[in-house]
Parts: structure tokens; sequence; C-alpha cells
């Protein structure tokens, strides 16, 4: 799977989303990531249901918090998220979207 290239700075998206999968290796680090995004979609859609508006910005407290850990406890990286904000982002869905339609484990073991 992707590795940054010797400048640091990944510059197109197909690069970034091979080096995202190979950051997500272990399946307890993706499994954060499953929770703390399914997390923040639901607490933004009570939150604008209910006009709790707390909850929208708490939820990239805990969308974030929950992919972090994963990161930090299970993983042992460090998330591109300061670097490539939304990158990271779009991929956290699209890992999400792909898991959630069965096609992760295709997609991982082509990369």
């Amino acid at each position: 799977m992707g590795s940054p290239p010797a400048s640091g700075r990944i510059r197109t998206y197909p690069a970034f989303w091979a080096y995202y999968l190979g950051e997500h290796r272990r399946p307890a680090n993706r499994g954060c990531h499953y929770v703390g995004s399914l997390a923040a979609i639901a607490m933004i859609v009570t939150g604008l249901a209910f006009g709790l508006w707390w909850l929208v910005p708490a939820a990239a407290v805990a969308g974030y918090g929950l992919a972090w850990f994963g990161h930090f406890a299970v993983e042992r990286n460090r998330p591109a998220t300061l670097r490539y904000p939304l990158w990271s982002l779009v991929s956290d869905y699209r890992m999400l979207a792909l898991w959630l339609a069965g096609r992760l484990g295709t997609v991982l073991r082509t990369q």
C-alpha cells in the first residue's frame, strides 16, 4: 500500500487514497473510524432535526476523537488529518461506504 513520496507531500487524491489505506491496515483502527463516522452523522442529523446545535460541533469531536484513538492506540501511527484535512475526511466516509457495501475487503486486497 502507498507511502508518502520522498518530497513529503502527496499531490493527487489517488496517491493519497493508497497511502490512506496503508495507514488503516488494522481492522480495529478501521472499526474506530466507522464508529466515529457513524456517531458524527447521527449527532449532526439529531442536532439539525431537534435544534440541538451543540451536537453539530460535538460531532467533529466524536468523529475525530475515535479515529485518532484508532491511530494512536491501535495502528500506532499519526493521522493524516492535519496535513490533508479534506482528503482525509472524504476518505473516512469512502472507507465507511465501501465497508457498509461489503466491498472494502476487495479494495484492500487490490491495493
